[in-house]
């Protein structure tokens, strides 16, 4: 593995992940399709999918991971309170399903909201079979099925994950 603490070897191949700037027209393109694929997917009025300015806030960290100068994958964090945040816009290129760039990016932000001394990072996500993928992942990161928080609620076409986080180790 490289001593870049920001490149990850994935699948064969390296990954940078580092934060990203909406002002990058590869980044606002993937955020774009994430909002229009969760539109199509998701009943009307059950998809959360931030857009530009939702990502561009205060207490977002945006996150991307590049494959050489491509683009790969992105995922944020949106603060909540002082030790609470929820993860937002995990989307991975179609070119790059199933090669671990999504797990990639959940870890840093793990590592980052640990860091940061959240204590319970949550996530809202839907029900139907494409998101089976996601929620696996969260699962295997520890995640479990719990009750709604902020605005969402749990219903037929949505459901909600927490992941209580321990400080990180000094």
């Amino acid at each position: 593995m490289t001593a870049d603490p920001a490149a990850r070897i994935v699948a064969g191949m390296v990954l940078d992940i580092r934060p990203a700037h909406l002002s990058d027209p590869a980044v606002r393109e993937l955020v774009a399709y994430h909002q229009r694929d969760m539109l199509a997917m998701s009943p009307p009025g059950t998809s959360f999918a931030l857009d530009e300015s939702g990502l561009s806030g205060p207490g977002i960290t945006l996150l991307g991971a590049w494959r050489g100068r491509v683009l790969v994958g992105i995922g944020a964090m949106k603060r909540l309170s002082a030790d609470s945040a929820e993860l937002k816009s995990m989307r991975t290129h179609a070119d790059h399903l199933g090669r671990g760039v999504a797990s990639a990016v959940l870890d840093r932000l793990i590592a980052i909201a640990r860091a940061e001394g959240i204590s319970r990072l949550s996530l809202e996500t839907g029900t139907n079979e494409r998101f089976a993928p996601a929620v696996a992942l969260y699962a295997k990161r520890g995640f479990i099925a719990g009750e709604a928080f902020a605005d969402h609620a749990n219903g037929p076409h949505n459901q909600c994950y927490h992941l209580a986080l321990a400080p990180a180790a000094t």
